[in-house]
């Protein structure tokens, strides 16, 4: 019985004859290709047992093609298996990295509690933000936590909210005035926390606090709640923060807030911490100081541990002017000296705000303050001992500085205090052959007053001071300068200036008070009504220069400068703190911004004053050297003016009230000082010079002694004061 082989009989009839080929001897290996069938022919001749016979295979192109295809896909899935891989243990190393960490930062810590997280203030619209990060383990790290924003707070009185709006909804009528919703636009607008938030400006207050308890300041958990505290308490949002254990010792944290961020690192072995807080929002950063002081300049618990000491400095940051609207660079009192010199200068031992207030006219600050370049801190600690040293013996040699700003402009400061007085006052005072009744315009701070009350001849000094609010204020932070306590004794006097029986305040308009009483108008008034001219009139307020529009009325307004004129006697001397010295190379003051200086000048020429003058003094702790000017009603002042040293010592020992014991209640003030304002400076000669109109006396040959004659036609000329002093006006 016949029976056809089956494929597997054939398949292994073909590999036993390929076995056998392979095993034997190949004498030629011949490969031919047959274009007819599209097939592979291999010969293989052999001089063998095989010589003759020929093996032809036959492979399909498709099958070729697809074991190619195979192969590369088998290859690619690898590659992709291999690289998922590779970044799956990368991952993981990263993730266990950071358990490591966290379980470090419960052995190694103290405290095992958890970092508090931050939370929302009830009432607080925040935004929703969004949060990447990236953690990068180095070996510097032993700790390291994230925490994040706990909104459930904000979620609870949103609800409460929307509850109570619903409630008075349905039990009011629905009805309001438009004058209700006004008011409602204007009180949101005013308590607005976010003002500004977006504009390209921000505050940036730096701090260094040492001598701060080094566990205290290893401590994650305590540096976060005070971290946490300071931001509720100023009334900011922290969104997240995260802090670092460092090694062997210290803290890093970063807190991110909806306004900027709050960052801070510890130095525990040295007891050292410095933060820096940055906002863009409208809120103030000065008055988070005392919460700064007291969450982080926590005193070590030794027994003879020093006392935590706080340097700080604030600066603003970004830009204001073209994103602001309506933005005016002097108007704001942190761009003035009180940014400039006070709240910029990191130098400062000691920096304490004593008051920052605003009244209806103007902000008022006063800073205690003690520069670590002219003083030592040291010294002022051993003037508080009683210990029988030179330092306790003349504590008022080494008290910190205190100084008054008003719109953050300086004003005053406890060091420049006697200067600056006694340098508008007493030169006026003594030129007059008998001051009985003087005005101040201005002066609040009660200086002014206190030295005008040292002179015997004196009947009523009158002060016309618009704003209450800065005379309270300095009666309460500056009690120094309203001190009249080294006169008391005499008749009529009192321990405090202002309740001296010959002192007098009005709170009122300087202006309207001298336009009522002295300008074009009180010829209406009766006999009985008008007020009793001045000897002395000292104008003691706004600098010539300053960007304000009551400066500019101050001193070019017409109705003003003549009831100046008006309000004082025959005899009478007008005083007017006239800003910053000027200096060699400056142009003309009427050119300059000091224009206003320049037109009062040349108004108090042309309504009658007789002889001018402008002198310096460079101790009032400005910054620069201050001007006032002096105006003359009669020739007879000037001669009075230019008396020795001698003469005006001895007319200030005759008319000066003594202290108790007998000396004089001037501290700086005397005949060698009148002496040295006697004569103008060389800069004001020469921008006296640069006018448009040159005076006739500005030429070479008078300047410079090449000619005899001179003609002057002025009140006003430092060349005639500085070269003829001797020569008297006619």
């Amino acid at each position: 019985m016949c029976r056809r082989p089956t494929i597997l009989r054939r398949l292994s009839s073909r590999a036993t004859q390929g076995i056998a080929a392979f095993f034997s001897p190949v004498k030629k290996e011949e490969l031919v290709c047959s274009s007819n069938h599209k097939t592979l022919k291999l010969k293989k001749k052999s001089d063998s047992y095989h010589e003759g016979h020929h093996y032809t295979i036959f492979v399909n192109p498709v099958i070729l093609v697809g074991v190619f295809l195979s192969f590369v896909s088998i290859a690619f899935c690898a590659g992709c298996f291999a690289r998922i891989s590779m970044i799956s243990n990368s991952v993981s190393q990263r993730t266990s990295s950071s358990r490591q960490h966290l379980n470090l930062s419960v052995t190694k810590d103290l405290s095992v509690k958890q970092l508090p997280p931050p939370t929302v203030i009830p009432g607080k619209e925040v935004p929703p933000t969004t949060y990447t990060f990236e953690h990068f383990p180095v070996e510097g790290s032993r700790t390291s936590h994230d925490l994040h924003l706990d909104r459930s707070l904000d979620d609870e009185h949103e609800r409460g909210s929307m509850q109570h709006a619903r409630t008075s909804t349905e039990d009011s009528s629905g009805d309001s005035s438009d004058d209700d919703d006004d008011s409602n636009d204007e009180d949101e607008e005013k308590s607005d926390p976010t003002e500004g938030l977006h504009l390209p400006a921000g505050q940036h207050l730096l701090v260094d606090i040492k001598n701060v308890d080094p566990v205290f300041l290893n401590s994650e958990v305590r540096l976060a709640e005070a971290m946490i505290k300071l931001v509720d308490e100023s009334k900011l949002t922290l969104l997240s923060y995260h802090c670092h254990g460092l090694v062997p010792v210290g803290v890093s944290c970063a807190g991110v807030l909806l306004e900027s961020h709050v960052a801070f690192h510890t130095w525990p072995t040295e007891g050292v911490i410095s933060m820096d807080l940055f906002t863009c929002g409208s809120g103030k950063l000065i008055p988070t100081l005392p919460s700064i002081q007291q969450l982080f300049g926590v005193k070590a618990a030794n027994d003879d541990a020093d006392d935590p000491i706080m340097l700080w400095s604030h600066k603003l940051r970004g830009f204001r002017k073209g994103f602001v609207p309506g933005y005016n660079f002097d108007l704001n009192p942190l761009d003035s000296d009180l940014g400039a010199d006070i709240l910029g200068s990191h130098d400062f031992d000691i920096k304490k705000p004593l008051v920052s207030a605003e009244t209806d006219y103007q902000t008022v600050d006063v800073y205690e303050v003690l520069d670590s370049a002219t003083s030592r801190l040291s010294d002022y600690y051993k003037s508080l001992e009683d210990d029988g040293s030179y330092e306790s013996l003349h504590p008022e040699f080494f008290a910190p500085d205190k100084v008054l700003l008003l719109d953050g402009r300086v004003q005053s400061t406890r060091y420049g205090d006697a200067p600056y007085h006694e340098s508008i006052v007493h030169p006026a005072m003594i030129t007059h052959p008998n001051p009985k009744r003087v005005a101040v315009i201005g002066g609040g701070e009660g200086a002014t007053v206190r030295e005008i009350l040292k002179h015997s001849t004196l009947e009523k000094v009158v002060m016309i001071e618009i704003d209450e609010g800065v005379v309270n204020l300095s009666t309460k932070h500056l009690p120094e300068w309203q001190d009249c306590s080294s006169i008391a004794h005499h008749d009529g006097c009192a321990e405090w200036c202002f309740d001296d029986e010959r002192a007098e305040l009005r709170v009122e308009d300087a202006l309207a008070y001298f336009n009522d009483n002295f300008g074009s108008s009180s010829r209406f008034k009766s006999s009985t009504e008008h007020e009793a001219r001045f000897d002395v009139v000292i104008m003691d307020c706004l600098d010539p220069n300053d960007d304000h529009p009551f400066a500019t009325v101050l001193y070019t307004d017409d109705g003003y400068i003549n009831s100046l004129y008006g309000a004082l006697t025959d005899d009478g001397v007008l005083v007017v703190q006239v800003g910053e010295a000027a200096e060699i190379g400056n142009a003309a003051d009427e050119n300059d911004s000091f224009k206003n200086r320049s037109t009062m000048m040349k108004m108090l020429d042309a309504i009658g004053f007789k002889s001018i003058h402008i002198y310096e003094e460079s101790h009032c702790e400005f910054g620069a050297p201050w001007t006032t000017l002096i105006a003359f009603k009669s020739v007879e002042a000037r001669k009075r003016w230019y008396r020795s040293p001698a003469a005006v010592e001895l007319d200030l020992s005759r008319r000066i009230l003594p202290t108790k014991d007998g000396k004089t209640s001037l501290r700086y003030f005397d005949g060698a000082t009148m002496k040295s304002y006697q004569m103008p400076s060389r800069a004001f000669e020469d921008i006296y010079c640069l006018q448009q109109d040159k005076p006739e006396e500005c030429s070479d040959k008078v300047r410079f002694g090449l000619g005899k004659e001179i003609n002057v036609s002025s009140a006003y000329s430092p060349v005639f004061e500085r070269h003829f002093a001797d020569v008297t006006l006619s």
